[in-house]
């Protein structure tokens, strides 16, 4: 069996170790481009921040590791030109020699992964402006800050957008930030993206909303990056982090199908239109688990999953891929976003039913010192109460509970589910009723029809004529340091007693800081007769969607 596989990193180098761990007699070439396999990719913004100090630890294997672990057949530097599929041929360059050559595969699996976009935007080639995908990159980012770089323009508020942010203000660099969306981290729903937008500013990024690059204009050493309002803003260092686009053109020379954004088609076994060749990776279009829909995620995670199962498949293995869902996670100065599933933006661009629930607990146990604020949604289907999505932001413990709402998902679970789930507690760790228990609590009392619940920006949209009045059951002091406007203070404790003050004839809604006291008030209320509903996440929510509300 000769295996060639046509990348060395991430699926391709899975791919590779695999495939020996199976079999002893196979030959398997490994063709890389570039200088390295094994490349952590995901660790060089923080070798340019200083968090990594060691350059070498961004290589999981070396090529002599691999040649002589696995006896793998590595050639760096080997760039793969073109695919003869019915020679089952691939034609390589060497790119020091310039020698071009011939090499025959019984099976092909391309790994080649996904390039930083670079649109054709006036003076994008200026030595100032840079993409980060391995370490040349790296170096020319590190020589023109050691050059004496002190002002950044990062585009694209993505999750590398924002990780490049971080570790450039870590160095001490002015650093803005400019994003074509409203929002950053677009692949979360905006409120969910609020509190990240506030560390950012925080920390003393410039966050411009709402705008794009639209020239990069030599001026002195650096350039100055003209977006579309006409506004020019300097910086020594630009770096665009707009997104990727599968390295697609073998398979598309070599006739094979891709997708209409560009990923190699594949089935469940990791083949492409031709069954002697996989893709694996950037490079390819999946299924996304929860919508159906043919999907680009490019996720370290699924890659090396990937390549490992096409390796399987080759070798007369029942392996089969299931799709991906997007799971990601994301830390910005002291704040975590994460997100697994379906958004909400989504389900309502493909106008797929669904719920919401939101919740804002302690990642452990309140008693215990440190315990930090997170705030959780998830989507479910409104009648099975089965999960379509979560998002969570916030500070330690966010990896924890959206690692399980991932496994969730993947197991096709319910929220009625989750208020079921027995996990670890200990007063450092979580709380006896943890905050994935929380979720689930609200959201299958929504089903059962515990707690009728209305959202706040649904809320706030209907005309002052039908929207329901507004009872806040806080304490005053939080009343008096912010309300959601035309509400009224009845705090729960005295609700029962000030039931007079409330016109039977009026539809209510009750809000708390959460959600759990407006659902108490909520109980109350409807057992006196009320036509009330709770506000769903409380003010905090509120908040999250209205951040600059007075």
């Amino acid at each position: 069996m000769r295996i060639v596989i046509v990348g060395g990193v991430a699926g391709g180098a899975s791919a590779a170790a695999r495939a020996r761990r199976l079999s002893e007699d196979a030959e398997i070439v490994v063709f890389e481009r570039g200088p390295d396999v094994s490349l952590a990719s995901c660790g060089l913004p923080y070798y340019i921040g200083g968090t990594i100090t060691d350059r070498t630890k961004l290589l999981a294997a070396t090529p002599d590791r691999l040649r002589n672990r696995f006896r793998l057949d590595v050639r760096t530097g080997t760039a793969v030109e073109s695919i003869d599929r019915s020679a089952k041929t691939v034609t390589v360059r060497e790119m020091r020699s310039g020698r071009v050559y011939q090499h025959p595969y019984d099976k092909l699996i391309l790994a080649p992964g996904a390039a930083p976009m670079r649109p054709p935007i006036p003076g994008i080639d200026h030595p100032a402006v840079h993409t980060l995908r391995n370490l040349h990159d790296v170096d020319r980012i590190l020589s023109r800050l050691d050059a004496g770089a002190r002002r950044a323009v990062v585009v694209g508020a993505g999750f590398i957008g924002l990780e490049m942010a971080e570790n450039l203000v870590q160095r001490g660099i002015a650093t803005a930030l400019v994003e074509l969306q409203d929002q950053v981290l677009p692949p979360l729903d905006p409120e969910m993206t609020a509190p990240i937008l506030e560390s950012l500013r925080s920390h003393g990024v410039t966050v411009v909303l709402s705008q794009s690059a639209e020239q990069f204009e030599p001026s002195g050493d650096g350039v100055k990056v003209v977006l579309k309002s006409g506004e020019r803003m300097p910086a020594d260092l630009v770096m665009l982090c707009i997104g990727v686009r599968p390295e697609n053109r073998l398979a598309v020379d070599a006739g094979l199908a891709v997708g209409a954004r560009g990923g190699v088609q594949v089935n469940e076994h990791l083949q492409s239109s031709d069954p002697d060749i996989y893709a694996v990776g950037d490079v390819i279009e999946v299924r996304d688990v929860v919508t159906g829909e043919p999907s680009q995620i490019p996720l370290a995670g699924p890659a090396n999953r990937q390549g490992r199962l096409a390796a399987d498949h080759i070798f007369g293995r029942a392996a089969r891929f299931r799709g991906a869902q997007g799971t990601a996670i994301v830390g910005v100065f002291e704040r975590t976003a994460a997100m697994t599933g379906a958004s909400e933006k989504t389900l309502r661009r493909l106008q797929r039913p669904f719920r919401k629930a939101y919740v804002h607990p302690g990642h452990h146990a309140g008693y215990y010192p440190g315990a930090e604020a997170m705030a959780i949604k998830i989507l479910f289907e409104p009648d099975t109460g089965k999960l379509l999505g979560a998002q969570i932001v916030g500070g330690a413990g966010v990896d924890k509970r959206i690692d399980i709402l991932s496994v969730a998902i993947q197991a096709g679970m319910t929220v009625f589910d989750l208020e079921e789930m027995e996990l670890a507690y200990a007063p450092q760790y979580g709380s006896a009723k943890d905050p994935i228990n929380m979720v689930g609590f609200v959201a299958a009392g929504l089903i059962r029809g515990d707690h009728p619940q209305c959202d706040v920006e649904s809320l706030l949209a209907m005309p002052p004529e039908v929207r329901p009045a507004l009872v806040d059951v806080r304490t005053p002091q939080e009343f008096a340091a912010g309300r959601i406007p035309g509400a009224i203070n009845i705090p729960v404790d005295e609700l029962r007693s000030r039931l007079g003050e409330l016109r039977r004839d009026r539809r209510w809604a009750a809000y708390c800081q959460a959600g759990q006291r407006g659902y108490i008030a909520t109980r109350i209320l409807r057992q006196r007769g009320f036509d009330v509903v709770n506000v769903g996440g409380g003010f905090r929510t509120y908040r999250m969607h209205f951040p600059d509300a007075d």
